[in-house]
């Protein structure tokens, strides 16, 4: 298991440069200006905030030539900055999630010498029993995002399911995510890999992250999006709930 981390901005690639130039380059009328001021951290991440780009983003058809980390991260920050939600680690850390979760493998939870991936919360928490240090925090960790993308990107299957088959409902993944995003920023590598006060602000404000995620897919799945990623991301394993 991976542990997530918030670096989706240090992962653009040429074609998101060329299609940040594209589409604010037309405004600005100077090019060269904009790429040089996207090689300044804090210029880029300025930048990076504008409505040009995620309405560029939404109202894109067919396929972008970009990378899943410049997709996300836009849409992300977006819809968490409506919110209230301002710290971008925060939105690089849940785009960086989202992601991730476009790999199915790489999206359950494997911590090392189990014999097979845990799909299931209680299987989880039965790990966390007999689990070393740094496997407990993997799993609480994988355990807070798994609760914020499920309820965040799923949240009509999971109420039809509560509501039809008695499986748990947003209450509970909104519990758990809550909980386990405040468990594991206590612990000692939430400090190692700087992600404290990112799990902090999503323990506080998981339903608020989840309600942004929400509108988000609700967007793009109302628009017809046709972008590879998020198709990918919206038909995952029913596995995976």
């Amino acid at each position: 298991m991976k542990v997530i981390q918030p670096n989706c901005r240090v992962q653009f690639t040429a074609e998101d440069i060329d299609f940040i130039v594209t589409i604010l380059g037309r405004r600005s009328g100077d090019q060269n200006w904009l790429i040089e001021l996207l090689s300044d951290e804090e210029a880029r991440d300025s930048i990076l905030d504008d409505q040009a780009l995620f309405s560029a983003l939404i109202e894109q058809r067919g396929c972008l030539k970009i990378s899943t980390h410049f997709y996300f991260y836009i849409l992300v920050r977006h819809v968490l900055r409506r919110t209230g939600i301002e710290d971008r680690a925060v939105a690089d850390y849940v785009a960086e999630i989202l992601a991730e979760y476009l790999h199915t493998e790489r999206s359950r939870c494997t911590p090392p010498g189990t014999p097979a991936p845990l799909d299931y919360f209680f299987e989880m928490l039965a790990a966390l029993q007999t689990a070393d240090d740094r496997s407990r925090f993997l799993i609480r960790a994988h355990m807070s995002n798994h609760a914020l993308f499920l309820a965040g990107v799923f949240p009509e299957r999971i109420r039809f399911r509560a509501e039809t088959k008695g499986f748990p409902d947003l209450r509970y993944f909104e519990d758990m995510g809550r909980t386990s995003f405040r468990v594991a920023s206590d612990h000692r590598l939430a400090q190692e890999y700087d992600l404290a006060p990112i799990f902090d602000v999503l323990a506080d404000r998981f339903k608020t992250a989840r309600l942004a995620l929400n509108d988000l897919a609700d967007r793009l799945v109302s628009i017809g999006d046709a972008n590879d990623s998020i198709n990918s991301l919206l038909h995952q394993p029913e596995s995976l709930l």
